[in-house]
C-alpha cells in the first residue's frame, strides 16, 4: 500500500470523529510517521489538547486561506516556508531575505517559524508562549515583546520589520498586508 505524505484531515467526519481516526493512524505502523493536519472549526484550548494527544502535528482552524492551508503543508513537510521575502530553509535551519542570509537567535527562528507558517492570524502573548516556548515552561509574558523586537531588529536591515506587526490590545501577527 502507498502511504501518503501528509494526511489532512477534518474533525468532523460521518461515523466517527477526526481524533478517534487519528488515534487509529498512529497505533498502524504504515501510518505512525505520518504528519497529521486537523482541520477545526473549533479553537477551543481543550480541543486542541485532545487533538495534540491523539497524535495531530498541526491544526488548521476553519474558516481558513488555501495560502495558510499550503504554508502549514509545506512547514510539515520539512520546516521549510517562503512569504512575504522571508525564506526559511528548515532542513538546514536558516533564514534568508530573497539571497541573503540573515543570522537570527534560536529563539527568533522558532517564533518567526511560528509566524510564517500562522501567517495573518493575531496571537496573544500567552498563545505566542504556548505555540513557540511550550506550554510547561515558566516564561514572564513580557519576554514575547523583548524577542518580538529582536525579531524586528534583526528583519530591519533588509526592511522586512513590519512583516511581524503589533495589534493593539490583542497581540502580534505576521501579515503580508499592510
Amino acid at each position: 500500500a502507498k502511504v501518503p505524505d501528509l494526511i489532512l484531515l477534518d474533525w468532523m467526519l460521518p461515523g466517527m470523529s477526526g481524533i478517534e481516526l487519528a488515534r487509529r493512524l498512529r497505533k498502524e505502523s504504515i501510518s505512525r510517521e505520518v504528519p497529521i493536519i486537523m482541520l477545526t472549526a473549533r479553537g477551543e484550548e481543550n480541543d486542541r489538547v485532545s487533538g495534540l494527544e491523539a497524535g495531530v502535528d498541526d491544526y488548521v482552524v476553519k474558516p481558513f486561506s488555501a495560502r495558510e492551508l499550503l504554508a502549514r503543508i509545506k512547514a510539515e513537510e520539512d520546516g521549510s516556508v517562503m512569504l512575504g521575502g522571508l525564506r526559511i530553509d528548515g532542513a538546514a535551519h536558516r533564514v534568508f531575505a530573497g539571497d541573503t542570509p540573515i543570522h537570527i537567535g534560536p529563539t527568533e527562528y522558532r517564533l518567526l517559524h511560528f509566524f510564517m507558517t500562522h501567517a495573518e492570524r493575531v496571537y496573544t502573548r500567552t498563545q505566542l508562549l504556548d505555540h513557540v516556548w511550550g506550554g510547561n515552561v515558566y516564561v514572564e509574558e513580557r519576554t514575547v515583546d523583548v524577542h518580538i523586537r529582536r525579531l524586528r531588529k534583526t528583519l530591519e536591515p533588509h526592511g522586512l520589520e513590519n512583516l511581524v506587526q503589533t495589534v493593539r490590545g490583542s497581540g502580534y501577527r505576521f501579515s503580508t498586508s499592510t
